[in-house]
């Protein structure tokens, strides 16, 4: 049974505070993990025009926002500038590749992408993978292999883009297992590996979810492992911060289920990618989340 863990880099200070946390938590448990990175400026203070997106006062409310982020982060791109992830903390994104955990990219800009890329065309999501693109190579001398789309957002070009830049998978959907996707029909050769699992931050402050008792509530789903296993998706700015020992519990809980720990190299380099089945891509929501996301959608004929 295999359980892929996948690290959303979102900001400046996840990247310097969260995840060499988070490479501590893993490596004493010896689990394996991918860490996707955001690697231009942050700008997590432009998130607050999100304040007339469907549900974003109750998450905000339920999950802490100043506790998990910071005063400082949340002013990044508007009273502050902000600082440039990939050139700042190259150093740190590398010695997490020196740690043996597989890196790759999670965008440019996070809140640029997160909130533009749906409604935008080719011309302006090829110029934010490309620019992730290069940063990657500049950082770390080798072209990425794997991208995690900022919250779940994404659209076709973007899928076109990851068959033009040669990444092996993705993991841009949520769903249910490893499938081929489709976009209004149009096949994409690069597969996805959707998160499977709800999130920390979905779970908490809902049905009398705790930070004391949300890994629980989470480790209680899996129980019965399903045919592919599961991927897991956490954040360096919450389980590399105050959910810390949620996220540890977690880990000492899926050992105990019987589960792998792995990256999503791990994981994919186990599925037989030729009989993946054909799913569409589409869009929808996801419970104790804002917004609508890319979901792994009906099965199609192969």
């Amino acid at each position: 049974m295999q359980l892929a863990l996948k690290v959303d880099v979102d900001t400046y200070r996840g990247t310097r505070q969260g995840v060499p946390r988070l490479v501590e938590i893993l490596r004493r448990h010896r689990a394996g993990a991918s860490f996707l990175f955001s690697l231009g400026p942050d700008h997590t203070g432009r998130a607050l025009r999100r304040v007339f997106r469907p549900g974003f006062f109750s998450k905000v409310s339920r999950t802490s926002v100043l506790a998990h982020y910071g005063l400082r982060t949340l002013l990044y791109g508007t009273l502050l500038p902000g600082p440039d992830i990939g050139r700042r903390c190259a150093e740190t994104l590398r010695a997490v590749r020196d740690a043996d955990f597989e890196v790759g990219i999670h965008c440019w800009d996070h809140v640029r992408w997160q909130d533009g890329v749906a409604a935008q065309g080719a011309a302006w999501t090829e110029a934010e993978m490309r620019r992730a693109h290069t940063r990657f190579q500049e950082v770390f001398g080798v072209p990425a292999r794997v991208w995690g789309a900022a919250g779940w957002q994404t659209n076709i070009h973007a899928a076109r883009m990851q068959q033009r830049l040669g990444f092996d998978y993705a993991s841009d959907t949520r769903g249910q297992a490893p499938f081929r996707p489709a976009w209004n029909g149009e096949r994409i050769a690069c597969p996805q590996l959707p998160t499977t699992l709800p999130t920390m931050d979905e779970l908490i402050g809902l049905d009398g979810v705790t930070d004391d008792t949300v890994a629980e509530r989470i480790l209680a789903r899996t129980v019965q492992p399903p045919r592919h296993g599961h991927v897991f998706t956490l954040h360096a700015e919450l389980e590399g911060g105050r959910l810390a020992a949620a996220f540890e519990r977690l880990v000492v809980g899926w050992t105990a289920q019987g589960y792998r720990l792995v990256s999503l190299r791990d994981y994919f380099g186990t599925l037989d990618v030729e009989r993946l089945p054909l799913h569409a891509v589409v869009d929808g929501t996801v419970p104790g989340r804002s917004g609508r996301l890319a979901l792994q959608g009906a099965a199609l004929p192969l």
